[in-house]
C-alpha cells in the first residue's frame, strides 16, 4: 500500500515539452525502460550518464511505488559489432560477451543501479519477427528485396517526438538511398545477412533486425505495450526514439507507446565533443585506474541530467575534494550513536529528507548534492541531543544518492594522496601567488586543509605538513 503522504514527482516530458506531475497508469506496476549499450567496445563516461542518473530515478520511484520494473537492454546484434568482430577476426559472441561483462563491471563500479530486467536483442528475435509481421499486415511496413521497411507515410505523427518535419529529418540525417524504398525516410526493420554475418531465418529470408525495432520488441515483451517512462540520451531522440514511437504505436493499434520521455544531455571534455578521432574519449575502464569510482559517480551527479556536462580537471578535483570533506565528516561523527528513537523518527517521515525532495523535482541532482552538504554541516553543528538524528539524516541522504558507501577507512586508505601530490599543489600555490592569482592560491590552501594538510610559511619558503 502506498503511503498516503507520498511526495509528488515532477519530470520534464520530452513528448509534451513541459514539466509534468508523474502519475503511473498502474501504481502497483510502474514500467521504466532505458536504452542500454551496443556492446562492441569499452564504455566511455558519457555512456554511464543514463544508467547512473536514470538508475537513481528508478531508486526514487521504488521508494514510493511497490512494483517498479526497471529495464535496461543490451544490444548484442548490430553492424558495429559485426565490424569489430571482422576487424579482430573473432566470432561475434566473443565481442559481445567480452564487452557486456566489461560494461556491467564499469556500471557497478560507478554505482549504477542494476536493472530488474536486462533483455538482450538476440533473445528476442521471434518477438522482432512477429512485430514486423504485424506492421506488414496493418500496411505500416512492407517487404522489398529481403528487407522489411517501415512506411513513414503511413504514420502522420512521424517526427512529433523530436519536433522535426520529415523533410528536415531527411536533410539532417544519413538516410540510406535505396531503390526498394517507397520514401527515402523509410527505415529498416529487417535486413538480409550474408553468410559471414549473424542471421536468423525469417519469412523474408535469412537476416537480422534493424536497430530501432529491437528496443520496441524488448520493451513490449517485458513491460507491455505502453510504458510509463522511456529514457535515454538526447542523441537518441532522432532517429532511434522517433522510430521506436512510430513502429510501436502502429504495431499496437495506435496505443500510446510511452507516457513520459526523458532525455539526458551529452558529456563534453574541456568544452569539446568526445571523439575517437580527437583522442579525448574517456573510457571508464581507464578512468577507474586514475580515480576512485565514487569520484566519477559524484561528477556524473553534479550536473542536471537535462543539461550538458563538461569534464575538466577542475570539475573532477572538485568532486574529489567534496567527497574528502564528506568522508571527513563521517569520520568526525563515528562516535555519534544513532538511537532507535532516531531511526523511528526517520521511518515515520520517509519522504521528508531534503535530498529526496530535490530528486522528486525533475531529478535535480545539483540541488540534492547541495542538500547533502548542508546535512553534513548540520550534523557537525548539531547539539548533543540532536546529533544522532542529524547523522542519521545525513547517512540516509548519502545512501539514496549512492555516495559515502566505501567506509571511512577504505576511502582514506584508497584515496590517500601521496607526498608528491602535496608537493605539486604547493608548487602550484606558489606559482599562483607569484602571478597574483590569490583566489587560486586560497583554493589550494583550502583543498590541502580538507585533506588534513596545513601550509606553513618559513624563512626558506612555504612548506606543508599534516595537521
Amino acid at each position: 500500500m502506498i503511503a498516503p503522504t507520498q511526495p509528488g514527482i515532477s519530470l520534464y516530458n520530452t513528448r509534451t515539452r513541459t514539466l509534468q506531475p508523474f502519475s503511473p497508469a498502474d501504481p502497483s506496476r510502474v514500467t521504466f525502460y532505458v536504452c542500454g549499450p551496443t556492446v562492441y567496445n569499452f564504455a566511455h563516461l558519457g555512456n554511464a550518464r543514463p544508467p547512473v542518473l536514470f538508475g537513481l530515478l528508478a531508486r526514487v520511484l521504488k521508494r514510493i511505488y511497490p512494483g517498479v520494473i526497471y529495464a535496461r537492454n543490451i544490444t548484442d546484434v548490430d553492424d558495429k559489432i559485426n565490424a569489430a568482430a571482422i576487424a579482430q577476426n573473432v566470432p561475434i559472441h566473443t565481442i559481445t560477451e567480452r564487452f557486456t561483462d566489461a560494461y556491467r563491471q564499469d556500471m557497478a563500479a560507478v554505482g549504477a543501479d542494476q536493472p530488474d530486467v536486462e533483455p538482450k536483442a538476440t533473445a528476442h528475435i521471434s518477438d522482432i519477427i512477429t512485430m514486423c509481421e504485424q506492421l506488414i499486415a496493418s500496411n505500416h511496413a512492407y517487404a522489398a528485396q529481403n528487407h522489411v521497411l517501415f512506411n513513414v507515410d503511413s504514420y502522420p505523427d512521424y517526427g512529433k517526438l523530436s519536433g522535426r518535419s520529415v523533410k528536415d529529418m531527411i536533410a539532417g540525417a544519413r538516410v540510406e538511398v535505396a531503390p526498394y524504398k517507397k520514401n527515402p525516410a523509410d527505415f529498416v526493420l529487417w535486413k538480409p545477412s550474408t553468410p559471414e554475418l549473424p542471421g536468423w531465418e525469417s519469412p523474408w529470408g535469412r537476416g537480422r533486425p534493424g536497430w530501432h525495432i529491437e528496443c520496441s520488441a524488448m520493451s513490449k515483451a517485458h513491460l507491455g505495450e505502453t510504458l510509463d517512462i522511456h529514457a535515454g540520451g538526447n542523441d537518441l531522440l532522432f532517429p532511434h526514439h522517433e522510430n521506436e514511437v512510430a513502429q510501436s504505436t502502429c504495431a499496437h493499434g495506435g496505443k500510446l507507446f510511452a507516457n513520459f520521455w526523458l532525455h539526458n544531455g551529452m558529456l563534453t571534455v574541456n568544452g569539446a565533443k568526445m571523439s575517437k578521432s580527437v583522442g579525448n574519449t574517456l573510457l571508464i575502464d581507464t578512468l577507474r585506474q586514475q580515480y576512485a569510482p565514487e569520484i566519477l559517480r559524484y561528477f556524473l551527479l553534479s550536473g542536471h541530467y537535462r543539461q550538458p556536462l563538461d569534464w575538466s580537471d577542475g570539475a573532477v578535483e572538485q568532486a574529489k575534494s567534496t567527497l574528502n570533506r564528506l568522508y571527513t565528516t563521517l569520520r568526525t561523527l563515528e562516535s555519534v550513536e544513532i538511537t532507535s528513537t532516531d531511526s523511528s523518527q526517520l521511518q515515520s517521515a520517509p519522504f521528508e529528507n531534503p535530498v529526496f525532495q530535490a530528486l522528486c523535482q525533475d531529478l535535480n541532482t545539483p540541488v540534492a548534492l547541495a542538500e547533502l552538504n548542508g546535512l553534513a554541516k548540520a550534523a557537525l553543528g548539531a547539539d548533543l541531543a540532536h546529533k544522532g538524528l542529524a547523522k542519521a539524516r545525513f547517512l540516509q541522504a548519502a545512501e539514496l544518492l549512492g555516495l559515502l558507501q566505501s567506509g571511512v577507512d577504505a576511502w582514506f586508505q584508497g584515496a590517500a594522496p601521496t607526498s608528491a601530490h602535496f608537493d605539486n599543489l604547493l608548487v602550484e600555490r606558489q606559482a599562483a601567488r607569484a602571478r597574483k592569482d590569490f583566489e587560486r592560491a586560497d583554493a589550494i590552501r583550502k583543498e590541502l586543509l580538507e585533506q588534513g594538510v596545513v601550509i606553513e610559511d618559513t624563512a626558506t619558503g612555504a612548506i606543508w605538513k599534516r595537521a
